[in-house]
Order: structure tokens, then C-alpha cells, then sequence
């Protein structure tokens, strides 16, 4: 058997978070077993699905890496839904509902008032021609629902072990609103038998609608697939993530110059108990997911998180991973300056910073009390091309002849040529500041003033 899995985003919004993990695990699974991953659309809501943002969806899934096999929108089958509605219905499992959404309502005040579990009470199945008569003079339109066996439905799932749902405990699920829409139950089911999904990974806020669509699955001739249901997303305190930082938009999120690896390395460990680590490939992180490791905790997730991961997986980066990008930039591409560079990056974007130290304009730090050690250093400071030996020497030099050492001989220097305290190792800088804007630095000159 191929595996086959699917993600099902509506395009009706952009994707957060909580959609990357699932489409994430669905992806990681599949090219595990070196199977296939589909991308389907679920856009039966024609008024609020948008084809901008089915395009969305696709950018940020390509952003993430999540590259899928096949695609298709659910709009493009509403003929086959139809076929299946009307088997059904013939074998009498679909049946038609004329209760209005308040006397439903009513109905399920009533039952929660005695105590009883809100469940569809199956009226209509009682109602009469006349009765049906009545109700279509008045101008309503039924509803449809699938007739439940009653009967508990077992399945082995493969992160919650075995699951059991009573189907006499719940209400015959709505597949057709009265307007003549579908809900997802139907059309889901349908797909997943026509694109022969072999295994469905969800949220756990799904495991419950399993157990009806298991029944329609069976009812249609399917096979039933694996199901997987993972714990869902809190935030860091254990909150709801919804309205949070972590619920942002993947849009947001790469506009914040977040490496998707980072992202990714967070949400494929959260929910287990191994350790978060920065991963720099996908190969990487398929040959280290594993479904089974999955727990029945909720997953917490800390958007701090995301941004260690992300500096991490940029002090780890190799430079020919690197090194487009830097061209891109107008900075180098040689190795010796990511080398030099890439321990003090947070977003690959804080590499313009390091270039603006390099290319200026940069404003001379000099105290008072540093002024004759610069003066000094100016007349000390190697003379034509610098290179990566250059800091060393002048600094050894420095050291011998103003008995200065630790802080007191690098700080001052640091300061004049970048104006400020931090930043990457100057051995790797002043070669690339080069001999005439150091000495302009050193002589205290703003970069203007030197090209001046």
C-alpha cells in the first residue's frame, strides 16, 4: 500500500501555526514511508473561499518546504458528493430534517434542562406525508443527516491507541445545510476514498467525527485509512493560543525573517518528549520523525522558542547554504566572512547590519581617555591591504608598546571602527573595513567626512 496523506486547509484565511504542525506531520509522515502528500482544498464555503488565499496557502507551504504531490479543490467535485448523496439516501441512511435552526436549539434547551445529552431526537423520521406536506407549503427547505448505526466504532489509533465511540451517544451528523451546501463530513469522506488516503492526521479535536465518518466511509465501499489524532496547541502559559503571538499567520511569521527550519525543528518535537533541536534540511528532519513519539499532552509553544531555534540554525548554517542568499545582499560570498559573521546573527537579515559596519557610515566611538591609544594605534595599524592575520599582529604590536591587554586593548579599537561595543570578531572586519576607512575611523571621521 502507498501511503497517502492529506492536508485540507479551507481558503477562507491565511494559515497559523496550529495548520503548519498538522500539514507538517501529514508531510513528514508520508516522505517517510516514501509515500505521497496531498494538498486539497477545501472551498465548499463558495461565498468565503477566496482564490487568494488558496494562493496563500500554497506560499506558505512552499515557504515551509512542504512540497505536495497532487492538489485539488473540493469545488471541482460537488458531482461526485451529489452521486454519493443520492446512494445514500436511496438505501435510507440519508434522511431529510425540516426543523429550523431555533426549534433545534429549543429542542436542546429542553434536553440539557431534564439532564439528558443533547441528541438529535430523529423527529423526522416520524413525520408524516401530510406533515412533510405542511412543511414544504410553508415554503422550508429540509436539512440532510446520515442515520448512525448506533453502534460502537473501534479503531487503533496511532497516537491515542485504541479509540471507542458510541454512535447511540451522538446526534445523526448534518452532511447537507438546507441552503443545499455541504458540511465537511460528507465531501471529506468522499475524497479521501476517491484520492485513496491511507491515513488521516488531524487534531485530536477530530478523534469524535471519526467515529461517523468511519460509518460513511463503510457505508460508500471505502477502506477505512490509519487514523492519527495529535494533542493540540496552548500557548506557553497554557492558554489558548488563539489571538496569542504563536497565532499569527505563517505570512507574519516569514515576514519576521524567521528560517522556516526553525519553525519546522519547534513544531516536529513539540508534543513529544524529545528534545527540540535545529535541524538545517527536511531529509534531516524526516529521518528523525517519528509518529509513534507523539503523547497525549497538549503541545506548548513559545514563539521565544522559534527565535533561539532560529539564531541557532543560523550559527550552524554551512556557508554554502549561505552563500546565495549573501549575494543576493551584495555582501561577500566567501566562506572566511559567514564564518566570521554568523555567530552574531539572530534573522539572516541582521547580516545588512554587519555590512553597514563594514561599508559604513559609521560614527567613530573614541573616549577621552582613549584618545593618545588611538593616536597610537593610527600609527601602528599595518600598512596597505589587511587580511586576516592583520588584526593579530597590530594588536600584539599594541600590546607591547602601551602594556594594555583584555578589554582596554580591544574595546577602544572596536569602538572607533564600528561605533559600537559588539559584534562579530574583528580579525574577520577589518580586512573587509579596509585599510583607508580604518584610518578615517581611527582619526575620529564619520564616513562622509572621509569620502569627503
Amino acid at each position: 500500500m502507498t501511503v497517502r496523506t492529506r492536508f485540507a486547509p479551507s481558503p477562507t484565511g491565511l494559515l497559523h501555526v496550529g495548520n503548519a504542525r498538522a500539514a507538517l506531520f501529514c508531510y513528514l509522515f508520508a516522505k517517510g514511508q516514501s509515500g505521497q502528500f496531498i494538498l486539497r482544498m477545501d472551498d465548499t464555503d463558495e461565498a468565503r473561499s477566496t482564490a487568494e488565499f488558496a494562493d496563500a496557502i500554497k506560499q506558505d507551504l512552499a515557504w515551509l518546504g512542504l512540497d505536495y504531490d497532487e492538489t485539488f479543490k473540493q469545488s471541482e467535485h460537488f458531482d461526485k458528493y451529489q452521486a454519493a448523496f443520492e446512494d445514500l439516501k436511496a438505501r435510507g441512511l440519508v434522511y431529510a430534517c425540516y426543523e429550523t435552526p431555533d426549534e433545534l436549539e429549543r429542542k436542546r434547551k429542553r434536553q440539557l434542562s431534564r439532564g439528558l445529552p443533547p441528541v438529535y431526537d430523529r423527529a423526522a423520521l416520524q413525520l408524516s406525508a401530510d406533515q412533510i406536506a405542511a412543511y414544504e407549503a410553508e415554503g422550508r427547505t429540509p436539512h440532510y443527516r446520515f442515520k448512525l448505526s448506533g453502534q460502537p466504532i473501534i479503531w487503533d489509533d496511532m497516537v491515542r491507541g485504541e479509540q471507542k465511540i458510541e454512535t447511540a451517544s451522538l446526534s445523526d451528523p448534518v452532511i447537507r445545510r438546507a441552503d443545499g451546501s455541504w458540511l465537511y463530513t460528507l465531501p471529506s469522506v468522499v475524497d479521501d476514498i476517491d484520492a485513496k488516503i491511507s491515513h488521516v492526521i488531524r487534531g485530536e479535536d477530530h478523534v469524535t467525527n471519526s467515529g461517523a465518518q468511519i460509518e460513511i466511509i463503510e457505508a460508500l465501499g471505502g477502506t477505512v485509512p490509519v487514523f492519527a489524532h495529535f494533542s493540540l496547541m496552548l500557548a506557553a502559559d497554557g492558554g489558548a493560543l488563539s489571538k496569542r503571538l504563536g497565532s499569527l499567520s505563517l505570512g507574519d511569521i516569514r515576514q519576521s525573517g524567521v528560517e522556516p527550519m526553525a519553525l519546522n525543528s519547534l513544531i516536529a518535537r513539540l508534543g513529544t518528549a524529545d528534545p527540540v533541536e535545529p535541524v538545517q534540511t527536511m531529509a534531516q528532519l524526516i529521518d528523525g520523525f517519528d509518529m509513534s513519539r507523539l503523547g497525549r499532552a497538549p503541545a506548548r509553544f513559545d514563539a521565544e522558542d522559534v527565535t533561539r531555534l532560529n539564531a541557532r540554525i543560523l550559527h550552524e548554517m554551512p556557508h554554502e547554504t549561505a552563500a546565495p542568499r549573501l549575494a543576493d545582499m551584495g555582501a561577500p560570498e566567501a566562506a572566511e566572512f559567514w564564518d566570521g559573521i554568523k555567530g552574531n546573527l539572530t534573522r539572516f537579515s541582521d547580516v545588512q547590519d554587519i555590512l553597514r559596519l563594514i561599508n559604513g557610515p559609521v560614527t567613530p566611538v573614541i573616549e577621552e581617555a582613549d584618545k593618545d591609544y588611538i593616536a597610537a594605534a593610527l600609527e601602528a595599524l599595518p600598512q596597505g591591504d589587511l587580511d586576516e592575520a592583520s588584526w593579530s599582529q597590530w594588536t600584539q604590536s599594541l600590546k607591547e608598546s602601551t602594556g594594555r591587554k583584555g578589554r582596554a586593548l580591544f574595546m577602544p579599537l572596536r569602538q572607533a571602527l564600528t561605533g559600537q561595543a559588539h559584534g562579530p570578531e574583528m580579525q574577520h572586519l577589518l580586512p573587509l573595513i579596509g585599510y583607508d576607512k580604518a584610518v578615517a575611523r581611527l582619526q575620529g571621521r564619520e564616513e562622509s567626512q572621509a569620502e569627503g
